[in-house]
């Protein structure tokens, strides 16, 4: 049967960055564009309506943020992930990555250390270093398993105690589900991550923007938070932009138990003049926690055929390149160290030579060496085209 989201939605000349970027980015146009992370497909219908809805009231002035939004994020959670959210303990935000940037300067001093976990979401490593803070890094470890593509990345805790134990550390900022690599880290892992910032007070920042967009046949995630004892440092940014595709409208949450952590980054966000409200984005994160899980579970489906397709493409057709299925996310993180290419050499070939438009892995730090990131947010017939044309260049190669 065809699937709604199976119907193409054009998105050249909407001011895209994903498709109006391409000559910027890429240097041509000719390419397919599979790289940012945000889909081809429409946002839910519960959406667009709030955002017409909202429209046609013809003022668009200074707006505050009602307590029905805040209601749809508590009633989302408790429901989707079984965490219990206060009111007190959220603050708006217009992204994650401000977040990242106000929680660098909330919780450390320049100089200070910020452990990351690469390959990582690159504004990892830009809001460490914008903010005059020093970035340690922890690197994933690839366990190698042939029989499944190139294998599954795990935490190194003992290098993770290392890092910790460092004079000068303060924050980890930890990506759960991961960027780029999708794992859903367990219960076992998320306890091991609590006990050591415990033992060496870190502050935790638990990136959560890709909670919602886990499989049914993987991992259950869960939100670091709900593991957490009284005392722990954890502080959670949240959106509903990747979960209904709204990423555009620009307004996040970010989750602190604690009154004086809270205080504290509530006080940098003043500072710097954020949140400012504006009237669309509130409807749309409202619409979407509300009215928009049935949405979600479609586009699941959906995408988990997307990931299933592309890794016995990948790894049949593919020669020198592999992919491992992820746990969570639209993002598929694809081995192409085969090749033998160096990363500019790698960028040339997709671009040049396919016409692929993705992200180059060494942008994620030096463990994505070797790696290109595709992001499957697409209808099944553009990822055809893609991995057709990825063929036909590594046969005009061979």
């Amino acid at each position: 049967m065809t699937s709604p989201f199976d119907q193409p939605v054009a998105r050249d000349h909407t001011c895209s960055v994903k498709f109006d970027a391409r000559k910027a980015v890429f240097g041509r146009e000719e390419v397919i564009p599979v790289w940012v992370a945000d889909m081809d497909f429409a946002a839910p219908e519960a959406v667009t309506q709030a955002l017409v809805a909202r429209a046609q009231h013809p003022v668009y002035g200074y707006t505050l943020f009602p307590d029905s939004l805040f209601q749809s994020m508590i009633d989302w959670f408790q429901s989707r992930h079984g965490w219990a959210i206060e009111r007190d303990w959220i603050l708006m935000a217009p992204g994650v990555v401000p977040s990242l940037h106000a929680a660098c300067l909330a919780y450390s001093e320049p100089g200070q250390g910020v452990i990351i976990q690469p390959p990582v979401y690159p504004p990892f490593f830009s809001s460490i270093r914008q903010c005059d803070r020093t970035v340690i890094e922890n690197p994933l470890i690839l366990e190698s398993d042939s029989d499944q593509g190139p294998g599954r990345y795990r935490m190194d805790l003992e290098h993770l105690e290392q890092c910790a134990a460092r004079a000068d550390a303060r924050i980890l900022m930890l990506c759960s589900p991961h960027n780029p690599v999708g794992r859903v880290w367990t219960e076992d892992e998320l306890r091991a991550v609590l006990a050591i910032a415990r033992k060496h007070n870190l502050v935790v920042l638990s990136d959560e923007i890709h909670c919602d967009l886990t499989f049914e046949d993987g991992p259950r995630h869960t939100m670091l938070a709900t593991l957490a004892e009284p005392d722990d440092a954890v502080v959670t940014t949240v959106a509903p932009s990747k979960s209904f595709n709204m990423p555009g409208l620009g307004l996040s949450a970010v989750v602190i138990p604690d009154a004086e952590r809270r205080k504290a980054l509530k006080t940098v966000f003043q500072t710097m003049h954020m949140p400012q409200c504006n009237p669309f984005s509130v409807a749309g994160f409202e619409a979407g926690y509300r009215d928009g899980g049935p949405w979600l579970d479609e586009l699941l489906v959906y995408l988990r055929g997307n990931r299933d397709y592309v890794v016995e493409a990948v790894n049949r057709r593919l020669s020198g390149i592999q992919v491992s299925a992820p746990e969570a996310t639209y993002l598929m993180w694809l081995d192409c160290r085969a090749l033998g290419l160096t990363d500019a050499e790698l960028k040339r070939f997709f671009v040049q030579e396919a016409g692929v438009g993705m992200n180059p892995g060494i942008t994620f730090g030096e463990p994505g060496s070797g790696f290109m990131r595709l992001n499957i947010g697409c209808s099944r017939s553009v990822l055809s085209e893609v991995l057709g044309r990825i063929e036909n260049a590594l046969a005009a190669r061979s």
